[in-house]
């Protein structure tokens, strides 16, 4: 089930969000976040929205989500997503994706715009893909992975509204 995340569901969210931001294989986050300093990173505010995958009382995985920019930027969503990796391989990062893409079609974002993949994070990229996302580039050495040293970030692209006419010349 994916629900709306309450504060109350912060304290069991954190262990796994640090643990993955400590990994560094996904997440640019500063690895020495307090509860508090990371939840604000989180736990978005409106028009924004932090969401839990939960089985019973145990959550699975965390999105946030909410437009991509303020403004003339705000028909563009966006979103994160973590997954506790002791609960990885059930699908909960593809019910979280499906979610969110739906959530942003239900909202009338136009398009969904993810501003850094990491490249060498296939399992994410090739979610991304099957969901219909495409990559638009690949800014180079901009993410500096633990195995792999510095490595692109994909950034990807799903529209909402349909096929884009192509432009007149």
């Amino acid at each position: 089930m994916i629900r709306d995340a309450e504060d109350a569901d912060w304290p069991a969210i954190y262990p796994f969000f640090i643990e993955i931001v400590a990994a560094g294989h996904s997440y640019a986050y500063p690895e020495d976040l307090t509860l508090d300093q990371a939840r604000g990173l989180w736990m978005e505010a409106p028009p924004g929205r932090t969401v839990v995958a939960v089985d019973g009382s145990t959550v699975l995985g965390s999105a946030k989500m909410g437009p991509n920019r303020p403004g003339r930027g705000a028909h563009v969503a966006t979103a994160s997503f973590i997954v506790d990796p002791a609960h990885g391989g059930r699908g909960v990062g593809r019910h979280l994706g499906e979610h969110v893409v739906d959530w942003a079609r239900r909202s009338g974002y136009r398009s969904i715009q993810f501003n850094a993949v990491v490249e060498t994070n296939e399992v994410a990229v090739r979610l991304w893909r099957s969901l219909g996302f495409e990559v638009l580039a690949t800014v180079p050495e901009a993410f500096d992975h633990p195995e792999h040293g510095l490595v692109g970030l994909h950034v990807m692209f799903l529209g909402l509204a349909g096929p884009v006419a192509p432009a007149e010349s």
